[in-house]
């Protein structure tokens, strides 16, 4: 509880000093809002535009389709604004030297190496992922009591832990690559398609997106939990579980690849 404790104090130290960060740039804030509404509105009139001639995708409406979007988007949010530092951690910290100023220091590397960023363009992502879930979900007459809110918080939050636990893993490469960056880059491309029904998808790429790199419990298989008639409800409830597994062979990757760590000193 100590160590829990001393770590959420640090932590809010570097969110503080983030945060004054983020009111000293304020342009920088808007603009980085700006392009994540344009980039997210550009997708969302694609989908719209495919629904203008049809009226499914292979049984699944626009607006159920937007709810899979949403959850991905509230997921990717997640992993933006808390753990967007791992894509750097090649380019930023190995390469230049600096990973030896956090293996020096008190404190857990990894802890150091996240708690180092806030991207606050995430918080347009989570806004933007919130207004398209919230529109879906009415359209589509989904309705939710106390505890179907709680469940899909429980299943938004274990979206990002499943984003960053893949990122993890393909980051902590870099203890033997230098940089991983294109690799992370590459897998991280593939989370694409599961923002929607991966049943559109041939069988290889379902299993994929399921048991290989599983993308599809960020946003398809939480989505389906609250979809009638997805069919998926049963797979859909081990999102947690996939998560919190996920997570922990990310993490002894992770101590596998620092116990490999040479400074560049060495």
């Amino acid at each position: 509880m100590t160590v829990l404790k001393r770590y959420s104090h640090l932590y809010i130290q570097f969110l503080k000093n983030h945060l004054k960060m983020m009111i000293e740039y304020k342009l920088d804030f808007l603009i980085g809002m700006t392009s994540l509404f344009i980039s997210q509105g550009t997708a969302i009139l694609f989908i719209g535009f495919v629904f203008n001639h049809i009226q499914q995708l292979n049984g699944w409406s626009f607006y159920e389709i937007l709810f899979i979007f949403g959850i991905a988007s509230c997921g990717r949010a997640i992993h933006q604004v808390f753990f967007d530092n791992l894509w750097m951690i090649g380019a930023n910290y190995i390469r230049p030297g600096n990973f030896d100023r956090l293996m020096v220091r008190p404190v857990n590397p990894l802890f150091h190496l996240v708690a180092d960023k806030v991207n606050q363009d995430g918080f347009g992502q989570l806004l933007i992922g919130m207004i398209i879930l919230t529109t879906a979900a009415m359209h589509i007459d989904l309705s939710f009591g106390v505890l179907e809110i709680l469940l899909l918080l429980l299943m938004v939050v274990s979206s990002g832990l499943i984003f960053v636990a893949i990122n993890l893993i393909f980051a902590t490469l870099s203890f033997w690559m230098v940089d991983s960056m294109p690799i992370i880059f590459a897998v991280h491309s593939v989370s694409d398609f599961a923002r929607y029904p991966i049943t559109i998808y041939h069988t290889s790429i379902r299993f994929l997106l399921t048991w290989i790199v599983p993308y599809g419990f960020t946003a398809f298989y939480p989505s389906a939990y609250f979809i009638d008639h997805s069919g998926f409800q049963n797979t859909a409830i081990f999102t947690p579980l996939v998560a919190i597994v996920i997570s922990v062979i990310a993490y002894l990757f992770w101590n596998r690849g620092l116990r490999s760590f040479e400074s560049t000193g060495s």
